[in-house]
């Protein structure tokens, strides 16, 4: 299983709107083969500050993901919205194993 956390930081005017966004495509990468968790996180103590958590179970799960309309739609819909430009780091999970 792969990981991937997405550091985000919003204008303080795009909170709702990019919650929104974010929830839809929330929905549909859940929805796609191969996901295992996308979660969508704010900062209780900078809410313009949000973490998005996404597993999968392999590279070709997770690059597939960037191929998907829902996806398309999101990093268009918000790339406006952003304060500065998201921040991607890339993990191998040791744990939770999954077969």
């Amino acid at each position: 299983m792969i990981a991937t956390i997405v550091h985000v930081h919003i204008k303080a005017d795009q909170i709702e709107a990019f919650k929104a966004a974010s929830i839809l495509n929330h929905e549909g990468s859940t929805a796609e083969p191969g996901n295992r968790r996308f979660d969508v996180l704010q900062n209780r103590e900078d809410p313009a500050r949000f973490v998005l958590y996404e597993a999968y179970d392999s590279e070709a799960h997770a690059a597939a993901h960037k191929s998907t309309e829902h996806y398309k739609v999101w990093r268009e819909e918000v790339e406006a919205m952003m304060e500065k430009p998201r921040k991607a780091l890339h993990f191998d999970a040791i744990r939770p194993e999954f077969y």
